[in-house]
């Protein structure tokens, strides 16, 4: 059985704790490989080796850093489709998907190479008598990401690229359930020529994040996950003197007005919904139509999940995988069998969905529930499955109020034809990313992500201009230099004037 070990000091290091999970392919449900979980003594070991690397590649120029950058994304550019096939037999998800899942990382790597500009500092110069001032930013130290199993590849990427550009060395904690994706990033970031120590990948449960968590040597931590762990994150590290951003779970709505374009929005809630099995943190869960609108929308939006053809990963004809693990299978498929007696009609019920031989995969057929309350469990929950809500609304304004009466505000989105509806939309609604006739809003890699509310816990978005702010702190330096045709001026125990 293969066995995936940690990546510490530009290396493969296997694991000492003795300790193993399992990784499962998640279309036959048969257990692939194992990888090692790390103890708190491994963690203080990759930690050690960053530092020491730190010393180095902290005070490294910005051409030495970007010379890398460059070889990296051409590298992973020649790698896409390892690294989709790497993410298809441990995620499960189409390879189309996980294709597109590398791109959207690549963007944050090609962000990273222009960090020559993104780290300009500020200079005011005779702000008094010969005094200047300038404002620089300098890296961290060590950080830390954790990351999560839906975007193995493309959410790492969203935080070591900018972390290491910005001179800071980095520890990753991928999922366990699919870490190999991981261990091939780091692989060519050294083939690359980022020096030993840069990038470490240290694989494990939650005695590796608790370590993590609690590491001296660790000045701050990028996380994205659930809510539950999120806020746990926050209060954790951020009681051990860290900085943190912790990036939590959603409950993405789709408002959808009497004018709307119903082909449009029917095609978009299928996608936004169904697409990765669900499995995203900006997959719209909950379609709000309003007025006349909600029948015809919900037979649309039935007519097209109909015909999503679910199968492997690896096959070309699959729109759609399966689950990460049984269990998450099971977790979904309970809240469509609870949704009726909550008072919502089934209109799709994908609770006994298979796929011949590979009965033993973790499969899911498409769900839709229709006229579903705002007090159910499939309304409430965060359900990360292919399950859409629609939710009746008589008026905008009834419908902005459910919407921003979510705890969560990750991303949200509008589709009409009126633009002045629009426009109140994208100010009224409480969530970070605004979509409008767009289901899902993902900035590009040059502006930043992240929700309001339960969505967000710390004060930086992840990546863009937030996520360099994030990996670096701002000092500010007054200079005076006297005038060597000057005499000496002196003692003055007044308060320095700038005049």
């Amino acid at each position: 059985m293969k066995t995936v070990n940690h990546w510490i000091g530009g290396k493969t290091v296997e694991g000492a704790s003795g300790n193993y999970g399992p990784v499962t392919d998640p279309a036959t449900g048969e257990v692939t490989t194992q990888v090692a979980l790390a103890s708190a003594d491994e963690v203080d070991a990759a930690v050690q080796v960053a530092k020491e690397a730190f010393l180095t590649w902290g005070q490294s120029s910005l051409a030495a850093r970007t010379k890398v950058l460059f070889a990296y994304r051409a590298l992973l550019d020649a790698n896409r489709d390892a690294i989709a096939a790497l993410i298809t037999a441990e995620h499960g998800k189409v390879h189309s998907d996980a294709l597109g899942e590398v791109a959207r990382g690549l963007e944050i790597v090609e962000l990273a190479c222009g960090i020559t500009t993104q780290l300009k500092g500020e200079l005011s110069t005779s702000v008094s008598n010969r005094v200047d001032v300038s404002s620089i930013r300098q890296p961290l130290g060590v950080v830390a990401g954790i990351t999560p199993f839906n975007f193995p590849a493309m959410v790492p990427m969203w935080m070591f690229p900018l972390a290491v550009a910005c001179g800071n060395t980095f520890i990753l904690k991928p999922s366990e359930k699919d870490p190999s994706a991981a261990n091939k990033l780091a692989e060519l970031a050294s083939e690359a020529g980022l020096p030993a120590g840069v990038l470490n990948v240290v694989h494990g449960d939650k005695v590796a994040v608790d370590a993590l968590l609690a590491h001296p040597g660790i000045a701050a931590v990028s996380f994205v996950g659930s809510t539950p762990i999120a806020r746990h994150i926050h209060t954790t590290a951020s009681a051990n003197g860290k900085r943190v951003q912790a990036l939590g779970g959603a409950k993405n709505h789709m408002l959808v007005l009497p004018d709307a374009d119903l082909d449009a929005a029917a095609d978009a809630a299928v996608s936004a919904a169904y697409g990765s099995a669900g499995e995203r943190c900006m997959a719209i869960s909950a379609v709000v139509a309003v007025g006349a609108i909600g029948d015809e929308l919900v037979e649309r939006i039935r007519e097209r999940a109909e015909k999503i053809k679910i199968g492997p990963g690896n096959d070309p004809t699959s729109e759609m995988g399966p689950l990460i693990t049984a269990a998450h299978r099971d977790k979904v498929a309970s809240y469509v069998k609870g949704a009726a007696d909550q008072g919502a009609e089934v209109v799709l019920d994908g609770t006994g969905f298979t796929v011949e031989g590979n009965e033993k995969g973790h499969w899911i057929g498409l769900s839709l529930l229709d006229r579903v309350k705002t007090d159910s469990d499939a309304y409430r929950d965060e359900i990360f499955g292919p399950v859409l809500c629609v939710l009746r609304a008589e008026t905008y304004e009834e419908g902005v109020a459910l919407i921003n009466a979510s705890p969560f505000g990750n991303g949200t989105a509008i589709f009409t034809r009126d633009g002045g509806a629009a426009r109140r939309f994208q100010l009224e609604i409480e969530a970070g990313m605004v979509g409008v006739n767009v289901p899902i809003p993902v900035p590009v890699g040059y502006h930043s992500f992240g929700g309001w509310k339960d969505s967000l816990f710390g004060d930086h978005h992840i990546y863009g201009n937030d996520g360099i702010h994030f990996y670096t702190r701002g000092k500010v330096v007054t200079t005076r230099w006297p005038d060597p045709a000057e005499g000496h001026i002196g003692v003055d125990l007044g308060f320095p004037r700038n005049h």
